[in-house]
């Protein structure tokens, strides 16, 4: 007899478990899951502490402590020009996973449709599912990974509840455009949709690319939820701090679902969290010129190596092509012999898709690690890789060989 939910029948372990398990009996070097291998900030850190120690202990209130309420709603109107209200309006979350989850399922019917753009990260189905959704998905494709305006359109109909928008977005790096923002802006004032904003890499974005907060667009703050969190931007993803930002009807059925799900977070760790975004400006500056050099380092290592790079304006991934190789036919057999063989963990890309052969060709790799893992890395690709190419391709006309 199955005993899992019809819901969830199809959602299995997830492919970082698969991965990490697997790296795991092959000490290999991790550029798999989006956690950082370094720590937060000590003004963060020194903040929870010190709230532990004066007693800061018990359930904080269900929309989250003072302080951080206010913090989040001083940031918002700092970044976005939009003021809300701390109480009415923010809700503090475990992660943004639990803002994902909490509208999801305070906002969305059975039977109603959510369209997701894909590659997706892989909570985004498994919360429609949960709400007994129906997904219409979009897909973007190499080499851009732009929206395809007529495929938009054609996802949207009068049973789209929301859209689910990730910007930066994980795991291509894209951020969206001004004119791919105004064109869902107007496909949900049209059909009367909601957006499910995810900015939670709203701080890494490199030079040459500017982030857009739907919520600011004009006429879009009162059908749209920010969520974002503090892991991403802070190195503090153990943390699960994280926030929906919402006018007060959207508001109310957020909260009504999260005081369920959770109803409060770790309290210490939202004093750390209200420090963390009231601390110093240059912080972010220093947070994208790392980034900046980080994303450099594995963006070149991996061209060296022979690998078809796509390379992000936003978010720490990057996508690659590992066809050039000549490895593998799929991305999970070739992971796994990155593992096995090289001792390096990646994830595969197919378990982003709705079908899997659209992402087959393509391997995630994070660049949230120090100097010395990226290092290590490109290192043991470079020894094992390269030089290793498709029987039908010259590697003389390859300009990425080395």
């Amino acid at each position: 007899m199955n005993r899992v939910a019809d819901r969830l029948a199809t959602f299995g372990e997830t492919i970082f478990t698969t991965m990490c398990e697997l790296a795991s009996e092959h000490d290999a070097v991790d550029l798999g899951p989006g956690a950082p291998d370094f720590d937060g900030p000590d003004f963060a850190k020194d903040a929870a502490i010190e709230a532990i120690r004066s007693g800061k202990g018990q359930y904080s209130r269900l929309q989250g402590v003072p302080p951080l309420n206010a913090a989040i709603a001083e940031r918002f109107q700092k970044d976005y020009n939009l003021m809300v209200d701390p109480d009415l309006e923010v809700t503090v979350t475990c992660g943004c996973s639990g803002a994902i989850a909490a509208a999801f399922l305070g906002l969305v019917n059975p039977g109603d449709e959510v369209v997701l753009i894909e590659p997706y990260y892989d909570c985004y189905p498994a919360c429609a599912a949960m709400a007994g959704a129906t997904i219409k998905c979009v897909t973007l494709r190499p080499p851009s990974f732009a929206i395809v305006e007529r495929e938009l359109r054609a996802a949207f109909s009068p049973k789209t509840r929301a859209i689910v928008i990730n910007s930066p977005h994980n795991p291509t790096g894209r951020v969206f455009s001004k004119k791919e923002m105004d064109l869902i802006a107007s496909l949900c004032q049209e059909h009367d949709s909601l957006v499910l904003m995810d900015q939670v890499y709203e701080k890494i974005v490199f030079p040459g690319a500017s982030f857009l907060a739907m919520a600011a667009l004009p006429g879009m703050y009162p059908r749209t939820v920010s969520m974002s969190s503090l892991g991403k931007t802070f190195s503090l993803t153990g943390w699960k701090i994280g926030w929906a930002v919402a006018p007060p009807p959207l508001t109310d059925a957020i909260r009504r679902a999260h005081q369920y799900l959770t109803f409060s977070i770790a309290t210490p760790l939202q004093w750390g969290a209200a420090a963390a975004l009231c601390g110093p400006g240059e912080f972010f500056c220093e947070l994208v010129h790392q980034y900046t050099a980080r994303r450099e380092k594995l963006v070149t290592g991996l061209r060296e190596v022979g690998f078809r790079v796509f390379e992000p304006e936003g978010a720490f991934f990057v996508i690659a092509d590992h066809t050039p190789l000549g490895i593998a036919d799929n991305d999970i057999t070739f992971c796994k012999y990155l593992i096995e063989h090289v001792g390096v963990i990646a994830i595969p890309l197919s378990s982003f898709y709705s079908n899997p052969n659209d992402g087959k060709h393509l391997v995630r790799f994070a660049f949230c690690k120090d100097d010395d893992t990226l290092s290590a890395a490109i290192s043991r690709m470079k020894a094992k890789l390269c030089g290793v190419v498709a029987p039908s391709q010259d590697p003389s006309q390859d300009p990425n060989c080395c």
